[in-house]
Order: C-alpha cells, then structure tokens, then sequence
C-alpha cells in the first residue's frame, strides 16, 4: 500500500533522510524504530504530506502524492488516521467533541449518527462513561485513547501512531499496545507505528524496521528482528552505550 522510493530530505544542510527504502505491507502493521532525532516523524509526515521530499516518491496505491493537486491531497488524507504523542486534543471540546469533530468537518449525517459513532468508538477503547470529560480533566494515558477514537471515528484505511507510549508508565504502555493490537484486529488497517518501546514493537509490530543515518538499515518480521546479528540494532536494542552508535 505505501511505498517510499529512494526518500531524501535535508534541513539546513544536514541530510535527515538518506535515499530511504521502505514498504509497509497492506493491513499489517509496521514499527519504525530509531534515535531522537534521528528522522522518524520526518519521515511519517512525508507519508500524509506535510512535507516534500527534496527527491524520491511516496507512492501510495501506486500513487505519487507529491504529483497531487492539493484538493487531491485533501482527498487521500481521509483516508488516514493519526495520532499524535500527546494525543493533540482540542482544551475547548469535551472528550465527545474532540472525537465528533472529523464527523462534523468531512461527513454530513445527523446528530443522532453522530452520537451512535462516537460512543460506538469509545467503548471500543475503554472510554465509555468519560464523554462530557474534559481533556483537563483525563490522565495522560485517557488523552491518548481519545486520541485512537478520534482518528478511528472514519474508519482509515491507515493508522499512523508517533510514538504512542511517550510519558506513560510501563503499565499504561501496555494498556496503549494491547488497545492498538485489538483496534487492528477489528478495523484492519494499515499501521505505521514511531516508536522508542522496543518492548512494546516486539509485542504490536508484524514487521519491525530500523532507521539509522537517513537510511532502512534492518527490516523484517518481529522474530527475525529480535535476532539481528547487525552491530547497530543490537545496540539499539539493548540500550547499551558501547558500541558503534555514537553519543
């Protein structure tokens, strides 16, 4: 489904993606992991396009987004569900509010529609009893299962999660992958995960690939992941600070 082809961005002369390869397969999921810093989110708002590539295709459904009128592009975004690290609520709307409002901007159907949606959603991540909430008024760990709700309501073919578990302790972390686990088995989407939970990639990923110095440099199935022989991912992995990663 999404294809980039030979990726590469650079800011202020720094080469942030490096000729990029990567194809996440159709209604699996896929967890990218690497470094602060080092181009992961870059990369994932190249996929939606917020930014253009300074040269390469991000092909999804064969389509290069980057050759699309902006109504278009408008277009294909529907298609996609986002959610962001600290779940990016709307302060002013309660909890029903914030998960309606991509009902009330892109469809036109009645309230009680409207209604029967969201609360069909939100008992789908545990939030039911919760919805004249404000976002003030929900612990870290709720924001971000507003946020899934949210970006469920229009039922995408694509989820993109950038990095779901920040801030949140280990056992909140779990609650968060179980609940992304159990919305893939019901919605079956595409997934594209950012993440650092290395715990967390092995247990919601089917493929897990590696960014590093703008470039893929491992890519495959969980299992085969957790045995990786390359120098780099080890160390990644093991959260060590010898080795060839520098600090």
């Amino acid at each position: 489904m999404i294809i980039l082809d030979k990726l590469s961005k650079s800011f202020n002369g720094i080469k942030v993606l490096d000729d990029l390869n990567i194809k996440f397969e159709d209604k699996k999921i896929t967890v990218v992991i690497g470094r602060s810093g080092g181009g992961k989110s870059v990369m994932l708002k190249h996929i939606i396009g917020l930014m253009q590539p300074d040269s390469g295709r991000v092909l999804i459904n064969g389509l290069d987004i980057n050759l699309l009128k902006k109504k278009e592009l408008n277009e294909l975004r529907k298609k996609f569900g986002m959610v962001f690290q600290d779940g990016a609520l709307l302060d002013s709307l309660n909890v029903f509010e914030n998960v309606a409002f991509p009902l009330r901007r892109h469809m036109k159907i009645s309230e009680n529609e409207i209604k029967k949606k969201v609360f069909s959603v939100l008992e789908d991540v545990g939030l039911e009893g919760h919805d004249k909430k404000m976002p003030s008024e929900i612990s870290g760990g709720m924001r971000k299962r507003v946020g899934v709700a949210r970006a469920l309501i229009l039922n995408p073919e694509i989820m993109l999660f950038d990095e779901p578990t920040t801030g949140l302790d280990p056992i909140m972390s779990d609650v968060i992958n179980n609940l992304i686990i159990s919305m893939h088995d019901k919605f079956n989407f595409t997934g594209i995960i950012i993440s650092h939970d290395i715990a967390g990639a092995y247990k919601t990923g089917d493929i897990i690939a590696m960014l590093y110095d703008g470039k893929i440099i491992e890519y495959g199935p969980s299992e085969d992941f957790k045995n990786s022989v390359n120098p780099v991912v080890k160390q990644f992995v093991s959260g060590s600070m010898t080795g060839p990663i520098s600090i």
